[in-house]
């Protein structure tokens, strides 16, 4: 069920000139699904008419707290990474569909860019079920590389850089680890590595899914700002997905 809340700031934490992690504290956490997102109103932006829509990255049910990866990508964003400890957030959650959790075989997980913010929850998920996943992270250069040692609490995690000073160089779909066989695949990050990834996949038939990224207004399917063209018609990304099958879209792969 979704909710709207106001939660404290616990903790904003700078790790890279243009990427934060922002805890939030609440009470009242409903239950988050990996590849859900929230969407958040942003104060004191008057630019900032609109929500905005961010990856849920990892989840304390216990204590409370849900952990966002915020990378500046306009005002909105730029708004969000200044927000101080003790302030509060008003977001609603949670928002749209999640990634299968297989209970067996062999799991790759496959960022790029801040499209690895859902991937830490998914990691988290699938260990707690019995499948310790891998996890393969593409970035353009070393010092874009973070929370690497989170990463590693629940996955054995592979990287590549484009400039090769970390990992292997090249992208992710150039690295020597998919010459190993898996049985699912989920990947999130921009379009194009996604749809190589996808590619890979249905090459290989393995079952794959991507959390797609669309400009979204309401994230409660009411503008349609955010439809994407499927095989099985016009779906909004904020509802239906973030998270589709490949097979079920129009991609040529």
């Amino acid at each position: 069920m979704k909710k709207i809340i106001d939660f404290t700031v616990k903790e904003n934490r700078q790790l890279n000139p243009d990427t934060f992690l922002l805890v939030v504290y609440s009470p009242e956490m409903p239950e988050i699904e990996p590849g859900q997102f929230v969407n958040i109103k942003v104060e004191h932006s008057p630019a900032t008419f609109l929500r905005r829509p961010i990856s849920v990255h990892n989840v304390d049910p216990d204590e409370g707290l849900l952990y966002l990866l915020i990378k500046i990508a306009g005002q909105g964003t730029a708004t969000l990474s200044k927000i101080k400890a003790g302030e509060k957030l008003n977001i609603i959650l949670p928002l749209g569909n999640h990634f299968s959790l297989p209970d067996t075989g062999k799991c790759l997980l496959v960022g790029g860019g801040v499209g690895i913010a859902p991937l830490l929850h998914l990691a988290k998920e699938l260990k707690a079920k019995g499948v310790t996943p891998v996890v393969l992270i593409g970035t353009r250069t070393a010092s874009d590389i973070v929370l690497k040692e989170e990463y590693e609490k629940y996955a054995t995690v592979y990287y590549t850089t484009e400039d090769g000073s970390y990992g292997e160089k090249g992208y992710p779909t150039q690295h020597s680890l998919l010459k190993e066989k898996f049985d699912h695949l989920f990947c999130c990050g921009p379009e194009p590595m996604m749809k190589a990834v996808a590619r890979y996949a249905y090459e290989n038939k393995i079952e794959c899914e991507v959390s797609l990224e669309n400009k979204m207004a309401c994230g409660i399917g009411a503008c349609l700002c955010c439809v994407n063209d499927t095989k099985e018609g016009h779906k909004c990304v904020c509802i239906d997905g973030p998270v589709f099958n490949i097979n079920d879209l129009k991609w040529q792969i």
